[in-house]
């Protein structure tokens, strides 16, 4: 396939799906990637906790590319990083922020000292070859994201990462529409764009908004131990946390190790600063029940997340009790439900009081609804809409409303079309390989492998054994069968 003289978009990741993102722009015969990230495998691939994109295509390619640009510091955006630079061995940009939680994920795989990360200022801009990238400040559920406007001598392309219009976000500022606006100026050939909330009507919501809820919801529980699992990346919600925490006079604790890392890392960005300090783990023995919120990982559930452990009564440190609230100030990712809602009846069966956002308005999305998408579309005018960060459905409907809105073309495609922009675009012009990976302790295992499918043979099936042991003439001593059955 000929990449000269065009410009293409080619996602290996991210699209006809929800995370996993891994992103390829080409402009004549030159590389640039934009997000490398991870998946959480289900129960396809038993034992299997992290899944990675096939960026094999890309790292045959490795000397024609430019560089990776990282949008912001979410797994599905950055997790991957560690895993799969050294099939790259490419520059890497990304946010102040951004940087501190790379840099701890480099430091666990030992190539911290290998991989060469460029600070770039939110708000800044880049010139790599052909591509010259403005980065423009949007809100989201993680500090510093940040979109690309990138131009090329084909024309100019909007790469909206993940995002959101919050008019009160409690961390960082709001999004930069005037200078969205200015960027754009009419002349935007296409828009890269993010549609996990495209079925939702109205606007997203306002972590300014949650605060408050989540304030007068303290402030009505008098009794007991309070805990609150969210997100650990949503900064925003941990500062949140520990304002109302001190305003009712409780004293946070910190459970679980991702919380402590990305605590860690906001500091050294200048964020978290003005809060009371948080306890440990260790700290939490001192307390009296009524002076405790706890903040936890796991808000998904997750067999190692601090919830679980706590629920289940095996954290060394940390326990609840009958009487205590446990809030769920997180959303239920689709395909957790299961996991979630045992978690929750575990919770329950101890006379622990669980909290939901069924219950009370207590998180909030950090992804456009369709106000907010509008909003996108009348600002930037793209002849062409490319969804992506979405299911095949929300791929669909996102290009349905791309084309009420005036958009000339909208394009759904899957991981591996290679989409031709411009010149004479948008026209899909070929596939290449793409695919995922489980991460287990030997490497990367391809999903469809033998070694997967013996696994998922033997949890779903089970296993036979049979021992035969004879005597010197030949004749049966003994037979032993073992039948284990998962």
């Amino acid at each position: 396939m000929d990449f000269n003289d065009k410009l293409v978009f080619l996602p290996l990741g991210g699209s006809g799906e929800i995370g996993m993102n891994l992103n390829l722009y080409c402009c004549n015969g030159k590389w640039l990637m934009v997000d490398c990230g991870i998946s959480f495998a289900d129960d396809r691939a038993p034992g299997i906790d992290v899944i990675v994109p096939d960026a094999s295509f890309i790292a045959e390619r490795k000397d024609d590319l430019l560089g990776l640009v990282i949008t912001h510091a979410h797994e599905d955006h950055v997790g991957a990083v560690a895993r799969l630079w050294p099939d790259f061995l490419c520059p890497v940009y990304c946010s102040p922020f951004t940087s501190e939680i790379l840099h701890n994920k480099l430091t666990e795989e030992g190539i911290a000292d290998l991989v060469d990360v460029n600070v770039i200022s939110p708000g800044s801009s880049l010139v790599l070859g052909d591509f010259k990238m403005d980065f423009i400040g949007l809100t989201h559920s993680i500090p510093e994201m940040q979109a690309l406007m990138i131009s090329t001598p084909y024309g100019r392309v909007m790469h909206s990462g993940d995002w959101k219009l919050d008019p009160d976000p409690v961390i960082g500022p709001v999004s930069d529409m005037d200078r969205m606006s200015d960027m754009a100026d009419g002349d935007v050939l296409a828009m890269i764009c993010d549609s996990t909330n495209v079925f939702k009507s109205g606007l997203s919501g306002s972590e300014g908004d949650v605060q408050d809820s989540l304030d007068e919801l303290l402030g009505r529980i008098k009794e007991g131990r309070v805990a609150v699992t969210t997100f650990a990346s949503n900064i925003a919600r941990v500062c949140t946390i520990a304002k109302i925490a001190e305003r009712h006079d409780r004293h946070v604790v910190l459970v679980g190790r991702s919380l402590h890392k990305m605590t860690e890392a906001a500091k050294k960005s200048g964020y978290l600063s003005d809060l009371p300090q948080f306890l440990t783990e260790k700290d939490y023995g001192y307390l009296p029940r009524e002076k405790v919120l706890l903040l936890c990982t796991g808000s998904q559930g997750e067999p190692r997340g601090a919830m679980a452990r706590i629920a289940s009564g095996n954290h060394p440190q940390v326990s609840l009790s009958a009487g205590d609230t446990v809030i769920f100030s997180s959303k239920v990712i689709p395909g957790n439900e299961k996991t979630l809602y045992a978690l929750h009846n575990e919770l329950s069966e101890q006379n622990i009081n669980v909290i939901t956002e069924a219950d009370e308005f207590v998180h909030v999305s950090g992804h456009p609804a369709r106000d907010e998408l509008e909003k996108m579309y009348e600002t930037v005018k793209p002849q062409i809409a490319v969804p992506v960060h979405g299911e095949a459905r929300h791929l669909a409907e996102h290009c349905e409303l791309a084309l009420s809105l005036g958009v000339k073309h909208a394009v759904a495609i899957n991981n591996g079309d290679v989409l031709q922009l411009a010149p004479d675009g948008p026209n899909i012009i070929g596939t290449v390989p793409s695919g995922r990976f489980a991460v287990d302790a030997g490497g990367l295992t391809a999903l469809d492998g033998e070694f997967l499918s013996t696994r998922r043979k033997l949890v779903f099936n089970g296993a036979a054994s049979a021992l035969l042991v004879l005597m010197r003439k030949g004749v049966s001593a003994k037979i032993r069968l073992s039948v284990c059955a998962v």
